[in-house]
């Protein structure tokens, strides 16, 4: 999850390909594990926390060869988070990844 908490900026999800999302102070975003993203521009202001559930720890990858099995293993090794980080237990996101996560198989 990443928390504008200053300024602005436009991230890319999704890789080269991806989509570019504009966000401000006050936005939050859930990014699913896996997903690439990339601050592509940001405001001199610029501030942004992270965080991960569970008090898990971040991996970067950068996609490089050799990559690729573990971090697919890593990823299908992560539960769904138990709430929902911006609306607590009865919001949308278990429900939304487990959908996809359904369809993905």
């Amino acid at each position: 999850m990443l928390g504008v908490y200053r300024g602005s900026a436009t991230l890319r999800l999704g890789g080269e390909r991806g989509r570019n999302v504009a966000m401000d102070a006050g936005d939050v975003i859930v990014i699913p594990a896996g997903v690439a993203h990339q601050n592509i521009g940001a405001s001199d202001d610029f501030g942004v926390v992270g965080a991960y559930p569970g008090g898990r720890q971040w991996d970067l990858l950068r996609g490089l060869p050799g990559e690729r099995p573990k971090a697919d293993d890593n990823i299908a090794a992560l539960p769904t988070p138990e709430n929902d980080p911006i609306y607590g237990a009865e919001g949308p996101l278990r429900k939304i990844w487990k959908s996809a996560r359904e369809r993905s198989k």
